[in-house]
């Protein structure tokens, strides 16, 4: 898949970043890229950007944050977002929302497998699991990428992540 590593392994530590104490800083990477971090501490939102010699990424996280997907996906109704990452990096773009919902793990891929396939995407895996359900592909032509994992929790509810990616380039 050709979302960069580097833009996914960032909305990590950003995640990982907001765990701490430290509310603003900045880093490098062994690579010699460099990065900005700010945790927003009344609303939880933390944003990040980082450096690279492929320019800029900009990646926003938190329960707060609007969730902004690429055409033809939508979070599935009455889904409570629990956390959404957002990344910018010029053309190439995404989300990463986990949230809860009170439809099947099977329902939840039913939905998202509708909406990747009628966005072009070829479901290159899909696997069940003790009740849960994971599915992921591209859109080789469009850059694409797609993945959703759905499984069940103890209160009957449908614990789901979602990441989709665009990257025309």
């Amino acid at each position: 898949m050709r979302i960069s590593t580097l833009v996914l392994s960032a909305g990590a530590t950003l995640a990982l970043t907001a765990c701490g104490s430290e509310t603003e800083g900045s880093f490098a990477t062994d690579d010699g890229e460099t990065g900005e971090y700010v945790i927003d501490n009344e609303d939880g939102e933390s944003t990040m950007t980082i450096t690279t010699s492929d320019g800029e990424v900009n990646v926003r996280s938190g329960s707060s944050v609007a969730v902004d997907l690429p055409d033809g996906f939508s979070l599935i109704s009455g889904a409570q977002v629990v956390s959404n990452t957002v990344f910018d990096q010029g053309g190439t773009k995404g989300s990463l929302i986990s949230f809860r919902s009170s439809m099947s793990p099977d329902e939840v891929a039913s939905f998202y497998r509708a909406q990747a396939e009628d966005a072009g995407v070829e479901i290159q895996i899909e696997t069940t699991m003790n009740g849960g359900k994971m599915l992921g592909g591209e859109n080789e032509a469009t850059g694409l990428t797609f993945s959703v994992t759905a499984y069940p929790d103890d209160d009957g509810m449908t614990l789901g992540q979602l990441t989709v990616g665009e990257d025309p380039g």
